[in-house]
């Protein structure tokens, strides 16, 4: 029987929302095949839930400390390590680096292709290389600045602004004014060293979870997301405020070609796992000749890739997987023996 890990926690603000990541995927694994453990990093404090069983309180568990020579605890020693760390240090490939350093195997992206992909502005841009079209965009670096009138002339308004290196639910605000451009820098900035400044997608929001095996290739059916707040934000995503709806109630040939792209770019990063790729499809009356991927009146417009997604019971991956008329236990077999 293999000893499985979990590795939650992480030092951004998305650290409760890890915790609950990591008791859904305890919930979803066959214990009949392995003995899943859970362990929690914050900063420099590396601890494992001795006693954690389903349902319980994070809280409530006794803790010891791991050896970061061998990410070893209390005796016990791991064939295979699960993150869901959403943020540094799972998402950006430090944690990877680690490992691979002490020959643990991990169930998503390496090194590269997590930084790359942590890196929103990077990403996009490295993918719109490839044909994928994106959002025009500005980066700020920690020390720079800009003039409301620059980010007006150049991105325009609304638009949205947020942390470059974090998740979306924090320190992300959609600018409708002058004023508020500002103020909505200092927030990003809150979360992490660089901020991007985004044009606004006007469209349907869709996501679509992928992964791939030696032996198989799988795209999940895509979910639409629908709500009435401002755009997909903390409340939406994790306090109800949203209906999300799975399968999505779009053309087929956009379902096929939204699947295929999310492939494709899985490909091309050099992902591993499972990720999820979130898209605005814009409507369009007429194509120009330089205009990619647009099928039957929608073009797909990228909103960034997602190498670590949340894995609660309600999160998007489980739905996918269950409007696939998949196991989830299954497809998380897959990718620990990667089969």
């Amino acid at each position: 029987m293999k000893n499985i890990v979990i590795i939650a926690g992480g030092d951004s603000s998305e650290y409760e929302v890890s915790l609950r990541s990591a008791a859904g995927l305890y919930s979803f694994m066959d214990k009949s095949r392995y003995k899943v453990f859970v362990a929690c990093l914050h900063g420099h404090t590396w601890q494992l839930a001795l006693d954690y069983a389903e349902g319980k309180d994070f809280k409530e568990c006794h803790w010891a400390d791991i050896d970061k020579n061998d990410f070893s605890a209390a005796g016990q020693k791991f064939d295979f390590a699960y993150i869901t760390i959403h943020g540094t240090p799972g998402e950006n490939g430090v944690l990877q680096g680690y490992l691979d350093m002490i020959g643990l195997p991990y169930s998503c992206c390496g090194v590269l292709a997590a930084a790359m992909t942590f890196d929103k502005y990077t990403c996009n841009h490295y993918l719109h290389a490839f044909g994928v079209n994106i959002a025009g965009s500005l980066l700020l670096r920690e020390g720079q600045s800009i003039s409301d009138e620059e980010v007006i002339r150049k991105v325009g308004l609304p638009c949205f602004i947020k942390s470059n290196v974090g998740g979306s639910s924090f320190g992300c605000t959609k600018v409708k004014t002058k004023e508020q451009i500002q103020p909505a820098i200092k927030a990003a900035f809150a979360e992490g060293p660089e901020v991007i400044i985004e044009q606004l997608m006007v469209g349907r929001e869709i996501t679509c979870g992928v992964y791939k095996t030696p032996a198989r290739s799988v795209a999940f059916p895509i979910t639409e997301v629908v709500t009435e707040n401002e755009f997909f934000d903390y409340d939406a995503k994790y306090k109800g405020q949203v209906n999300e709806i799975t399968p999505a109630p779009i053309p087929a040939g956009v379902f096929k070609a939204v699947q295929d792209l999310t492939l494709h770019i899985y490909d091309i990063l050099g992902c591993k796992g499972i990720i999820r790729t979130d898209y605005i499809l814009e409507p369009v009356k007429e194509a120009d000749d330089l205009s990619r991927h647009i099928v039957d009146g929608y073009k797909i417009m990228l909103l960034e890739v997602n190498t670590t997604p949340g894995m609660t019971a309600t999160s998007f991956i489980p739905q996918q997987v269950r409007a696939a008329e998949l196991d989830i236990k299954d497809v998380l077999t897959h990718i620990i023996e990667n089969d």
